[in-house]
Parts: structure tokens; sequence; C-alpha cells
């Protein structure tokens, strides 16, 4: 039995209150993950905390989804909604004025043809080579991370264990291929690089005496502790991984790339469709599986993120993670004028569709 209250999960809709007068609904938020495109997480966070009527009890995240929580967390617990939009707000500030040193620029025609992509910057095309030949251990014996510094900077990890919003940050375990999911107290610099860590770019990173590589290889992000931890009975998922793409890849990046967002995606959708099919079998007059048959999902995601290339995730110059702020912002204000009355009634994702996947 999970300490998660089955109160509320029952399947028939009340009527839904005008805007004005919306009671607080108790949210759940999972992030993905995505490098420098977690800065469009940023936007969907920043217009979420607009709104008094939306209370988030719970927070999982991978990768740059892990870093946006972390930061959110850490703000709120000095300043409410306010405090964490400051320091998301300083957050991707201080990501952005340390890219402004890093070699990974756009190349001259890369700025004049307006893209935001880096694959014909001379920085990004030696280390993707690099990676190819050199292992991080080769290239990076001292394993250096400029994110070291910015988490270390910008976040207070001993605020993290007494926070009224849970946390749920993962990572991949080398050595036996299954993730951990670590929680408020445990959670420390190391964490979030852990959870960050792409294998090719950087050594793993140990904790406790065991190494670690990016969380999104086994969930991205993880959703079973928001439904087994939390209180609230609505998840919004922020998507940022295209999950489909028009065009079929056909040069060796886009090919790379695109087995790398299927790689990324595939937990979350193997969880999404086990959510979904639980929902369906399990009886939902007993508390294990009422906490999985009422759950309500909700999503945010944007086509706009398929515009931009995989090497854009590299990118952190501070007018490409404005545009994705904003971005962001925008799907949200979407999410909430279609589906903020579904909020505390209804899922408005349609997770059955999944089941007639493989």
């Amino acid at each position: 039995m999970t300490s998660k209250s089955v109160e509320g999960k029952a399947s028939s809709t009340p009527p839904v209150e005008p805007a004005a007068v919306r009671p607080t609904v108790l949210i759940d938020l999972a992030l993905q993950g995505g490098g420098s495109h977690g800065a469009y997480t940023w936007g969907v966070l920043d217009r979420l905390l607009d709104e008094p009527w939306l209370r988030i009890d719970a927070i999982s995240g991978t990768s740059a989804g892990a870093m946006n929580a972390v930061v959110l967390v850490d703000g709120w617990t000095k300043g409410g909604a306010e405090g964490a939009r400051a320091a998301l707000d300083a957050y991707w500030l201080r990501v952005a004025q340390v890219a402004m040193f890093s070699p990974l620029q756009r190349s001259p025609i890369d700025r004049y043809m307006g893209r935001w992509g880096l694959d014909a910057s001379p920085g990004y095309i030696a280390m993707d080579f690099a990676s190819r030949v050199f292992s991080p251990y080769d290239v990076n014996p001292l394993g250096m991370n400029p994110l070291r510094s910015v988490l270390a900077d910008t976040i207070h990890f001993d605020h993290l264990a007494g926070a009224p919003i849970k946390l749920f940050v993962t990572a991949t375990n080398v050595h036996t291929g299954r993730g951990r999911i670590f929680r408020n107290a445990e959670i420390t610099v190391d964490v979030l690089l852990a959870s960050a860590c792409l294998p090719t770019m950087f050594q793993a990173v140990e904790i406790d005496g065991e190494p670690y590589w990016d969380g999104g290889y086994v969930g991205n992000p993880t959703i079973t502790p928001l439904i087994r931890e939390s209180d609230a009975h609505d998840s919004i998922l922020v998507q940022i991984n295209p999950r489909h793409r028009k065009e079929t890849p056909r040069t060796a990046n886009e090919i790379r790339n695109r087995l790398d967002e299927i790689s990324f995606n595939s937990p979350l959708m193997k969880e999404l469709r086990m959510i979904a099919l639980l929902r369906q079998v399990a009886d939902p007059g007993h508390g294990e599986g009422a906490l999985w048959a009422g759950m309500r999902v909700h999503r945010i995601m944007t086509e706009k993120l398929e515009t931009f290339g995989a090497s854009s995730k590299l990118n952190a110059e501070w007018e490409f993670l404005s545009l994705l702020k904003e971005e962001g912002r925008r799907s949200a204000d979407e999410f909430l004028r279609v589906h903020g009355d579904d909020l505390g009634h209804r899922s408005s994702a349609d997770l059955d569709a999944l089941l007639a996947e493989c």
C-alpha cells in the first residue's frame, strides 16, 4: 500500500467552474530532458507559475528537466511562485553567460541564415568527430563540466530536503543499466550532472561508488513516482523531444539524431502505455489499482521544436534561449486556454491511443 490518497479518483465529472472562481488544483509536473531545449520548459513553467489556482505537489525530471525542477523548487522555498520564476530566470541567464566562452558557437553563415543549429560550427564539427574516435576519458581526463559551477552558483541544495514540493530525478546506473530515482534530500550537483551525462561527451558521474549516465535512457522523465508518491491526481507532461518526424532522415547526422530522439522517448512511451493499460484493467476499488485507474494525464508540447536540429540542443545563446522560453509560455498559455477546465476533472491526453502501438 502506498501513502498516496485515492480520494478524488472517481470517474464522474463535476461541472466546470468559471475560471474566475476556480478552486485550487494539485498537480504534478513531468519534465523531459533535451539540452538547451529545456529553455522551452522554462517558459512553460514560467507561465504555469502565473496561475495561483495551480499548486505543484511533485516534479519528476531528467537531464535539463531535472535542472528546471530543482531550480524551481529551490526558488519556491525562498519566495513561492515569484521566487521560483526568479530562480529559473537567473539559472538560464547564467547558462547563457557561461556559453559565451564555449567553442560551440554558430558559424557566421548560420547566423546570416538565421539558423539556430551548430552543424556548420567548426567547434561542433570537431567535437562530433572526436566523440566517434575518442572517449571523454581521453579528451577530458579531468572530467570538467561547465554546468558544475552554474549549478553550484545558482542552487541551494540544502534547501531541498525541507521543500514543500517533492522531487524525483532520474539517472542511469552504468553497471546495471537500471534507473535510480533521487529524491529531495539526495539531490546534489553530482546527481544533476549524472542525470544529464551524455556518455560520448562526459565521463560517468560517480555517486555512492556507482557510475551514472543520462537518465533519459531509462526514464525521460519517470512517471511512476508521481503516481505512487504524490497526492496530486493530475500530471502535466512537458515533452520537448519530437516523437514524430515528417521527413525521412537521410544524412548520417540526421539518422543519428533521429535514433537519439526515438531512444530518449522510448522509456516514456512505454510507461505511458503501461498507465493506459493499467487504467483499463486495474480494479479502481482498491488502493494501488485506484492510483493508476484514475490518473489524469495532460501534455504540453510544440511542433516548433521539430524545426530545430539536434545540434541546437548545444546552442545556449541568450537569444535562442529567450526564443524557446517565449514558445514555452505560448504553449502553456494555449494549454490553459484549451484544457484548463480539464485540470481536476479529466485527462486531456489520449493515452488509450498508445495501446494500439507495439
